[in-house]
């Protein structure tokens, strides 16, 4: 289905959809616990995958049409093991890429005993819905500033390789329903470069932003795209668990910046009929996104929505 046959077919829905006021925000797609969604594109089958949920480290669900619509693959678990220096059901937003050589390569965020923190691990199939099996050790800990996690690909023009992941200084303390409350801790996203397996960090990594005080305690959820020769980094702020959480971007004419923050966050609460949107995905061509929304904050619940991307030069909008 091309893209605009995905529009009218989208715009059709909006009868059944309580978020197509405007035609570019839809869902929810999956009506179950499905927070930090990724999103894979493939010939034939769209993949999105989401943190832990139960017993699943890492769930998966698929769409045939081109991300219109999307069945939860309900028992299927893509990281039944998740290395030996994690523990299972702490494995949060996970990132999946087409390596291009009959490889997947997925990215995660798991518990480490060694460190008690989080670290960004990765894993590989030759079958995007897995089993992936993990590396025998995480790509980066950064234990003195407090964990790594929300780890995800990139891949420039140039044919090199990146990740990009969060600092997670929020998880050192200071208060706060999420941590960090007075500000004590950074939370930076940093650029590390991969060896052309995508699974080999090369070099030191590269902070490219950290929090303001308008992000209140943190940012989070990095993505890198490219999109029309500038470098574009979707990120959260603000704590999950409150309606103040967001989906945010900021632009650079290069991979490692500076990055220029947006004017206004992508999507707030209240836009759409949402709250605390968060966790978004872009395709790589920044045409498409998923996300999760709140619908629930106790027990904390997060579904996952779709949206249309629209570019006005470096200014996205949905």
């Amino acid at each position: 289905m091309s893209l605009r046959n995905r529009l009218l077919y989208l715009t059709a829905l909006c009868g059944i959809s309580f978020s197509c006021a405007n035609a570019t925000v839809y869902g929810p797609v999956i009506s179950s616990n499905f927070p930090d969604p990724a999103i894979l594109v493939t010939p034939n089958v769209t993949y999105a995958y989401a943190t832990n949920s139960g017993n699943i480290n890492i769930q998966v669900a698929t769409s045939y049409d081109n991300g219109t619509t999307w069945t939860l693959l309900n028992g299927v678990d893509a990281l039944p093991d998740v290395g030996p220096w994690a523990t299972v059901n702490l494995t949060w937003a996970p990132d999946v890429i087409d390596r291009g050589d009959g490889t997947f390569v997925m990215y995660y965020a798991a518990e480490s005993p060694s460190q008690n923190t989080h670290c960004v691990g990765a894993a590989t199939s030759t079958n995007p819905l897995g089993p992936y099996t993990p590396q025998t050790q995480p790509i980066a800990c950064q234990t003195a500033g407090g964990g790594a996690i929300d780890p995800a690909g990139f891949q420039d023009v140039d044919g090199q390789r990146y990740i990009v992941y969060k600092v997670d200084g929020s998880s050192l303390g200071g208060g706060g329903s999420c941590g960090n409350a007075n500000g004590e801790y950074s939370t930076p996203i940093m650029l590390q470069m991969m060896e052309a397996d995508a699974l080999t960090p090369t070099g030191d990594p590269v902070q490219i932003l950290d929090r303001t005080s308008q992000d209140g305690p943190l940012i989070e959820a990095p993505v890198l795209i490219l999109h029309n020769g500038t470098y574009v980094l979707t990120y959260s702020s603000n704590c999950y668990n409150t309606v103040l959480y967001d989906i945010a971007y900021a632009t650079a004419p290069s991979v490692s910046g500076p990055y220029t923050r947006a004017s206004s966050p992508l999507l707030v609460t209240g836009d759409d009929g949402l709250t605390a949107p968060g966790g978004a995905t872009p395709t790589p061509d920044g045409t498409f996104m998923v996300f999760h929304a709140t619908v629930n904050f106790n027990p904390l619940t997060r579904y996952m929505y779709t949206a249309t991307i629209s570019w006005n030069g470096t200014t996205m909008s949905v």
